[in-house]
């Protein structure tokens, strides 16, 4: 899915209300686009496998990958590898693994350090499966979003131009004709944004 091809997509699902929106290059619908996508990460998420080579007595390791968004599980230190507690050679308990974010990058962390014992045991290899952002890109192999939900990725991103529609509606004189004309309340931006939002959240 190109990320131009989505934006046509969109703007035509907005019908007469993309008229709203005036940036040059359709720089408003990319973003509502690209607002939408830490809703698809949650959504439908996209599980990458990464490694990170260990050290003795190393707490901190740089995330080897870009596309990080959240730790998933480690396949390092199968306890059907090592001796029993009671057991000699036992190397000692298996650091939890995490991940941290300084301000500026993401770090691996092992608490406490992995000691000689436990990388002689377990290896120096440490894979672990992670969460990845998801992607807009120019080309369709690009995008990361499977062509598959393009619908639900596209009703995230109306969400997103609703609401600033309904922003934009607090600064300009509002005529409530409710009473006459019989226009339902839930045509607002602000309403029908809650509205398709639910409709998002309950989507299988």
């Amino acid at each position: 899915m190109a990320l131009a091809s989505l934006v046509t997509d969109l703007k035509a699902s907005l019908h007469d209300s993309a008229k709203v929106f005036t940036s040059p290059g359709d720089a408003d619908f990319e973003r509502f686009l690209q607002q939408a996508l830490p809703d698809m990460q949650f959504k439908r998420p996209l599980s990458r496998l990464a490694t990170v080579t260990l050290l003795t007595d190393q707490t901190r390791y740089a995330m080897p990958v870009s596309d990080f968004a959240a730790y998933k599980v480690s396949e390092w230190a199968d306890p059907r590898r090592a001796p029993k507690p009671w057991e000699p050679g036992y190397p000692g308990p298996v650091p939890r693994i995490s991940t941290e974010w300084d301000g500026a990058a993401w770090w691996v962390v092992m608490d406490p350090a992995p000691t000689a014992a436990l990388l002689a045991c377990y290896g120096s290899s440490l894979r672990f499966w992670y969460f990845a952002r998801h992607v807009l890109g120019a080309a369709d192999g690009d995008t990361t979003v499977n062509v598959l939900d393009r619908g639900l990725l596209l009703l995230r991103a109306q969400v997103e131009a609703l609401k600033e529609m309904a922003i934009r509606n607090v600064t300009k004189p509002v005529q409530m004709r409710d009473g006459l004309s019989g226009t339902p309340r839930n045509s607002t931006p602000s309403a029908l944004a809650e509205q398709l939002l639910t409709e998002f959240r309950e989507a299988r």
